[in-house]
């Protein structure tokens, strides 16, 4: 059985150079979602991975008392999918390597974006949105997509991420 008391976070934030004019509200947006995070009972883990044409885990499995402030540093284009694809990936498979009473009960993963894909080379739209259905479903993992300067409802909707659970910042 899981535990029930643990969160685990998984963060996927784009740090591609169309970002920058974003960089300060990101950092802030980031914050904000952590300290609304603190504010729930229980424990909660984070682990942040940062994307551009590269993919980056910042820190994996930290307290969330310890996550330090971010400090995005855009560069690059924007390969989404592939992050999406290899964040989600890797965190199931660290999760089932893990002793069913080591597990977080509770999954979420957030994407925080400001672009459209152009540059992933291994993952397309229907793969990551059947990843994301398969662990939505099997999983009950959440997933949440966050999106700057575009639809981010219908860009959330095209990759499995409910319409509930998309937002525009």
């Amino acid at each position: 059985m899981t535990r029930a008391d643990l969160t685990h976070l998984y963060f996927l934030l784009d740090r591609s150079g169309s970002m920058q004019s974003i960089k300060t509200d990101t950092e802030g947006g980031f914050a904000a979602f952590l300290d609304e995070q603190r504010k729930t009972a229980g424990e909660c883990r984070v682990t942040l991975a940062q994307f551009d044409n590269e993919y980056d885990v910042v820190y994996s499995n930290r307290p969330l008392a310890d996550v330090p402030p971010l400090d995005l540093q855009p560069r690059g284009s924007t390969a989404l999918l592939d992050a999406m694809g290899r964040l989600i990936t890797s965190a199931g498979a660290e999760l089932s390597a893990m002793p069913d009473d080591q597990r977080p009960a509770t999954v979420i993963v957030a994407v925080m974006t400001d672009g459209y894909e152009n540059a992933s080379q291994e993952w397309t739209h229907p793969a990551i949105k059947a990843l994301v259905d398969q662990q939505t479903k099997g999983y009950s993992w959440q997933f949440l997509y966050m999106g700057a300067d575009q639809d981010a409802i219908e860009v959330g909707v095209s990759l499995g991420v409910s319409a509930a659970a998309s937002v525009t910042y």
